[in-house]
């Protein structure tokens, strides 16, 4: 008799398990393929499915380039993301494209979003609304190569601080072989990377100007300033031959084979440059102009929930997203991918502003601009095309400068 009780408890176990099992509501993620934000997103998945038994969370990647594309042709097809992860550059497609629903206030009120995160949050917000919040945030640094910088008499423990001591040491580590052709860069180009927010956000600004109208629907960069600026960034390979658009396709790829003393990135790359066995390297602020005048770029990917999502589905999203903005995600986000905690007060605390590697970045988020993109990679694009007319055609700075305003002007234009 005891056996039979047993028995029906356990079967009577099994049963409940089995509903509860496939009363779980399942929501899916989307994010683009990166190695450290796909494991972050690992673990703060298996954390929260811990915390939240009744909900299961399936992660889905991409190729970066094909991500927008795949999401669009998704929510066509009612298949889109419970939750999403964007770049705050492309809210305004993803809103015309109603992929997207604003956040709940209950669940997500603007006095508390606007009091615990960083200012650039906003950018996040239109009409009234906000469709995303992030994470983690990114400024940009001077990663420098600490072996490079010894072996060229360099003193690794005192990197460049203005722009003439950069250009300087550039020309001590860069290396050509007989024929001219660079084999070790000084300062990596690449419009591609992070140069266009180096050149558009700092040094425009460093040489005088200002890239865009307050509100970032006029573009004012077509300027003697802006000019001298972008003739200042190609100089760099036309007369300092210190570096070279291209070389080993990516900025990156050449810093982290060893073969370029210095470049301009983000916060995101502390994960995989982490991950490199006997490379030493250091980061520090962007340099400053002569006057000693600093400026950075300050950006981040958000999480939204798509716009289709109802039900006990927008329960679980909200309960996610709420998830992926406390403390504790911020922490593994930063241990992880080594961007900076989205609220002040995660970010700010005194280990991290007084560690020497998320300390440059931290400090360059006080004096950062946030570019209000309509559509950032059609922006980019003019860019990199205004970089390349003068290192591969033989254009004027000026000329060159010329055109690229009229086309993202007619890009901003067309979006509003």
């Amino acid at each position: 008799m005891r056996k039979a009780l047993l028995l029906a408890g356990l079967m009577s176990g099994i049963s409940l398990f089995s509903v509860g099992s496939a009363n779980a509501v399942e929501i899916e993620y989307w994010q683009y393929i990166y190695e450290t934000r796909v494991n972050a997103m690992d673990q703060l998945i298996e954390k929260f499915e811990e915390a939240n038994p009744d909900i299961t969370v399936k992660q889905t990647t991409f190729p970066y380039a094909d991500y927008q594309t795949r999401i669009v042709a998704a929510n066509m097809a009612g298949k889109g993301p419970d939750v999403m992860q964007l770049f705050y550059g492309w809210l305004d497609k993803f809103v015309a494209g109603n992929l997207l629903q604003p956040l709940p206030q209950d669940a997500f009120p603007h006095d508390a979003i606007e009091s615990e995160f960083f200012p650039i949050v906003t950018a996040m917000k239109r009409d009234g609304e906000y469709y995303g919040l992030p994470t983690a945030v990114r400024s940009l640094a001077l990663f420098y190569n600490k072996k490079l910088f010894e072996e060229n008499g360099l003193d690794p423990n005192s990197p460049p601080q203005t722009l003439d001591d950069m250009v300087a040491a550039a020309k001590a580590i860069a290396k050509h072989d007989d024929a001219g052709n660079i084999t070790t860069e000084g300062m990596t180009l690449d419009m591609g990377g992070q140069d266009h927010q180096w050149w558009r956000e700092v040094l425009v600004r460093q040489f005088g100007g200002v890239p865009y109208t307050d509100d970032y629907r006029k573009v004012t960069y077509d300027s003697p300033e802006g000019t001298e600026a972008l003739e200042f960034y190609t100089n760099l390979q036309l007369e300092e031959k210190v570096g070279q658009a291209g070389f080993m396709d990516e900025a990156q790829a050449a810093f982290k084979g060893g073969r370029a003393g210095m470049t301009i990135d983000g916060t995101f790359r502390l994960g995989s440059f982490g991950q490199i066995t006997d490379f030493d390297w250091g980061v520090t602020e962007l340099p400053a102009n002569a006057d000693g005048m600093r400026s950075n770029y300050s950006s981040y990917f958000a999480n939204g929930i798509g716009a289709k999502v109802e039900g006990e589905k927008l329960e679980a999203a909200e309960k996610f997203l709420t998830y992926l903005t406390s403390p504790e995600a911020m922490e593994v986000w930063l241990e992880v991918v080594g961007e900076l905690p989205a609220k002040r007060e995660v970010a700010l605390t005194d280990e991290n502003v007084s560690n020497p590697i998320y300390g440059p970045f931290l400090k360059g988020l006080d004096y950062a601009h946030t570019t209000l993109f309509v559509d950032e990679s059609a922006q980019r694009q003019v860019a990199i095309d205004m970089a390349n007319r003068v290192l591969l055609d033989g254009q004027s700075p000026a000329d060159s400068i010329k055109e690229a305003a009229e086309e993202e002007q007619t890009i901003i234009d067309e979006a509003m």
